[in-house]
């Protein structure tokens, strides 16, 4: 598992661009399977992403594509992590 942290580099205005596109994508990686959860910080300086890979590799060839990261819209720091407990409505999910 992976969280993706995305800090904006750009004002919100180049943000909001760009956003329909990177709606795209997020619902692009939700269908494959890809993405868990995701969403805006609080303030908004960029979003957060739970995600599913099976390398560091692959996720990086998953959020290269990302709008954000294609038109540097936001910097990507991602942290791989091994969940070891969750809610048990996840379990299917998580399988």
């Amino acid at each position: 598992m992976f969280i993706i942290e995305l800090t904006y580099t750009k004002p919100i205005s180049e943000v909001e661009r760009y956003l329909p596109e990177h709606i795209a994508y997020l619902d692009k990686y939700y269908k494959s399977g890809h993405f868990i959860m995701s969403g805006r910080k609080n303030p908004r300086t960029g979003g957060v992403i739970v995600a599913k890979a099976d390398s560091a590799d692959e996720l990086t060839q998953i959020y290269n594509t990302d709008p954000f990261f294609i038109n540097n819209i936001a910097e990507f720091n991602v942290t791989s992590f091994t969940p070891s407990k969750w809610a048990e409505e996840l379990n299917e999910r998580l399988s």
